[in-house]
């Protein structure tokens, strides 16, 4: 009998591109022996019941084709269970892909990463019952978000351009408590990310040195900038070389709780929840499949 495989799908990934690629890796997993189960959920919450419904059902592989916010969504499926997650990158960030070296171009290429079967086991930061496995951003960032999810015009990247003018405007230093491994931390920032990885955002390093199975969290505080010095900042994050400005600092923990005022966080580009919330490490709970 041949092995049995799921390719769950977001169409809309990439501007369409998601669906477009389907049509390219089906016939290559086919070729490789597989018997495809071909799942494309109509929104998110069937999406996700779909790659429950195959772990529930003992598949050994869940592939996902999309970016960052449809790892996110399989990894509430698969977190802490014996199926492997693959991903066929597209998405616009893809961060996840940049962590594995998956091509993020080629449909093809990273489809033989799939067939290959070679896995790393990696962690994953929980709150509460949900995973993530880039980066969960509580502070200016996390603002520009959440404006911009507001905004019904225009779309895409344009948006969060518009949302991250308007937010500088109003730029003020953010009051924070942070519990971490039990000491008590209270201070003003301009963002606080808790990075299981290293990047987010499409590649921006803001927990530049975070490794994925080293079971620690990697938690950074950027202390307040001006409007100036955020800008002259941003660039920075694209190499990780924005840890020399002096208002950087660097923590690991197992776990982390993060209070402060107004902020909703975001981890993997998907809206978490209001501060405050407690992250915690979840050691070795993905078994992911890489070149």
């Amino acid at each position: 009998m041949s092995p049995e495989i799921a390719l769950l799908t977001n169409p809309t990934s990439g501007k369409g591109r998601g669906a477009r690629i389907v049509d390219e890796v089906l016939p290559r997993l086919r070729d490789a022996g597989y018997l495809v189960r071909n799942l494309v959920g109509r929104d998110a919450d069937e999406a996700l019941d779909l790659a429950r419904h195959c772990v529930a059902d003992g598949l050994e592989t869940l592939v996902v084709v999309g970016g960052d916010g449809m790892v996110h969504l399989a990894l509430q499926a698969v977190a802490g269970t014996e199926t492997r997650l693959g991903l066929v990158p597209a998405g616009t960030g893809n961060d996840v892909a940049r962590y594995f070296d998956i091509p993020r171009k080629e449909a093809a290429a990273a489809t033989d990463v799939v067939i290959g079967g070679r896995e790393r086991r990696v962690d994953l930061a929980r709150v509460g019952s949900k995973y993530f496995l880039t980066v969960l951003a509580a502070g200016f960032d996390a603002i520009v978000n959440e404006r911009a999810n507001d905004m019904t015009w225009p779309k895409g990247q344009m948006r969060y351009n518009l949302a991250t003018v308007a937010e500088l405007r109003t730029l003020r230093p953010i009051p924070y408590v942070l519990d971490i491994d039990g000491e008590q931390h209270r201070f003003d920032a301009t963002m606080v990310a808790v990075g299981n990885g290293p990047s987010f955002g499409g590649g921006l390093r803001i927990t530049e040195g975070a490794l994925l199975d080293d079971g620690l969290l990697d938690v950074v505080v950027i202390r307040p900038m001006s409007r100036t010095m955020l800008l002259r900042t941003y660039p920075k994050l694209f190499k990780g070389t924005h840890v020399h400005h002096p208002g950087y600092q660097h923590h690991h923990a197992k776990k982390v709780t993060i209070a402060a005022p107004g902020i909703t966080a975001y981890a993997d580009g998907e809206r978490i929840a209001a501060l405050p919330l407690t992250v915690e490490v979840a050691p070795l709970a993905l078994r992911m499949l890489v070149p």
